[in-house]
């Protein structure tokens, strides 16, 4: 099935429009760009952008759309994200192969996110019967005190191009059932992806007689629309994804405007193995963690933190697996292929760039690091593994590609140490089968990191956890647990249901 199959069957039909709002298809105005898939460099669609003007057009929408949604009672909100979950199962096959056509992961790890869209709505929908609140003790008489929680307005979503579906869903699908409307800005480079999640988003609502403006799209080719929305005082939240860089420039203009944040930026992402590591299990658990989606993930494996003992055989086996898999790059919809394409050629550059800086501050390249050749496009890529030192200024860096530091280390202190010296602090993992060295890692001497694993890597989180970093990761958490509230005003309530008015504290302020 061709690309232009798929976006038949997902109603991509007409892609004259950049920004969608429900079930309208605005006039824009603003230019005319190209999506091309990494596979083979084909345009599969052309898509006009927003203009500020039609961003604002839809901000009215969606303002007006809050109003309506957030007296919807939540487990109401909460079904009509159950159906949005079944039209997403329906479309299942056709969305994981659009995500591999214009991202380029291969096809099960497409499923795979759009799997995670599936189960955040299943989520969300549990989630709407129970958006709690707490009661407390007053401490006057005849009072009752309770908190509770509010819908917040509307939620800015900015998302990156490695999963441009699943990240956005774990914001969207919560803030909805939460009572908010949501602006999502995708990323430039899958715009597609956006596209056709908002025609089912559409399909649902208008179904359902709902208003206009609760899920919106606003397509932009470049910072234009993103920076409109970050200074934006009608969105109290803004959330983003992307690089450190980018994270501090949005957290410094929102904090300006007294907005808040949910950040997820940069991970620079560690696994110590251990004398006692289990290396069946370990071996895989590495390899997927560094070459998974072309080591484009930010969770991916970028230092392996390894015993001195077992440095030398872990090496080997590495360099053995990664033998294996070189023949296995190649077209991310072939069922035999496990690593796809690079999304651009400014990403495969920036691999290169490095490599090279690994060579300059003394490290040494092992395996692979070289374009592959016989492919239609430059941006199949020989994963890479390099000798390194965490503290050489490259290490300290995210290399958003398949690049794996191997780090030596004499004792376990200095293992934890070395595993929390960078800015970054997204997702962490160990492999021991020591219980001691396990649980010393997950406490408050351990990593320092918003992920921490026992025996498994460093990606593949799930959606019933908080999702998150710290340090230059940004501090945010998105998905599960009550990582909710961060889309909701918290309100603290207190009703004297007597004839007297004690004042808090004891205070006596007697006046007739």
């Amino acid at each position: 099935m061709s690309v232009h199959d798929i976006m038949q069957n997902l109603g991509l039909k007409q892609l004259n429009s950049g920004v969608s709002s429900g079930k309208i298809w605005p006039k824009v105005t603003g230019p005319l760009t190209e999506s091309k898939t990494p596979i083979d460099g084909e345009v599969i669609g052309q898509i006009q952008n927003a203009s500020l003007e039609d961003y604002d057009k839809v901000m009215s929408l969606a303002k007006n759309a809050f109003k309506e949604w957030r007296k919807v009672p939540a487990p109401q909100r909460g079904e009509i994200i159950r159906q949005i979950g079944n039209s997403v199962r329906e479309a299942k096959e056709d969305l994981g192969k659009l995500i591999s056509w214009e991202m380029g992961k291969i096809y099960q790890e497409g499923l795979g996110e759009v799997q995670e869209m599936i189960d955040i709505c299943d989520f969300a929908v549990g989630l709407s019967r129970q958006l709690y609140g707490f009661t407390m003790h007053s401490e006057r008489p005849g009072h009752r005190m309770y908190d509770q929680y509010h819908p917040l307005g509307i939620l800015g979503i900015i998302t990156a191009f490695n999963f441009p579906i699943a990240v956005w869903s774990w914001n969207a699908m919560i803030a909805a059932v939460c009572g908010n409307v949501s602006i999502w800005k995708p990323s430039p480079k899958t715009p597609l992806c956006s596209i056709a999640l908002q025609l089912i988003l559409g399909k649902v609502m208008h179904e359902n007689g709902l208003p206009e403006g609760v899920f919106n799209l606003v397509i932009g080719s470049n910072e234009e629309i993103a920076d409109e929305m970050v200074n934006d005082r009608r969105i109290p939240l803004i959330s983003a994804t992307g690089s450190t860089n980018m994270g501090q420039q949005v957290a410094s203009k929102v904090a300006s405007r007294l907005g808040r944040s949910i950040l997820e930026l940069g991970g620079n992402n560690a696994i110590i193995v251990t004398e006692s590591a289990d290396l069946k299990i370990a071996i895989p658990g590495i390899v997927f963690g560094a070459v998974g989606t072309c080591g484009q993930r930010c969770t991916t494996t970028r230092r392996l933190i390894i015993h001195e003992s077992i440095f030398g055989k872990v090496k080997e086996k590495l360099i053995h697996a990664y033998t294996q898999i070189e023949n296995r790059v190649g077209d991310p919809l072939d069922p035999e292929t496990l690593i796809g394409p690079m999304i651009d050629n400014d990403a495969v550059k920036k691999f290169q760039n490095a490599l090279n800086a690994i060579r300059n501050q003394g490290g040494e390249i092992i395996y692979g690091g070289e374009i592959l050749s016989g492919f239609p496009t430059d941006l199949y890529v020989q994963p890479a593994l390099a000798i390194a030192e965490n503290h050489w200024p490259i290490v300290q860096e995210e290399t958003f590609a398949p690049l794996l530091y191997l780090i030596n280390y004499k004792n376990f202190d200095e293992a934890i140490s070395l595993q929390n010296e960078v800015p970054q602090g997204l997702s962490s993992a160990i492999f021991t089968r020591d219980l001691s060295e396990s649980e010393k890692f997950l406490s408050q001497e351990g990593s320092d990191c918003g992920l921490a694993n026992i025996n498994i890597g460093t990606s593949g989180a799930e959606i019933g956890g908080a999702f998150g970093g710290e340090k230059d990761t940004g501090g945010g958490r998105e998905s599960g647990s009550d990582a909710w509230k961060a889309y909701m005003r918290r309100q603290t309530n207190t009703i004297n249901y007597s004839s007297d008015l004690p004042l808090a504290q004891g205070v006596n302020f007697d006046i007739q």
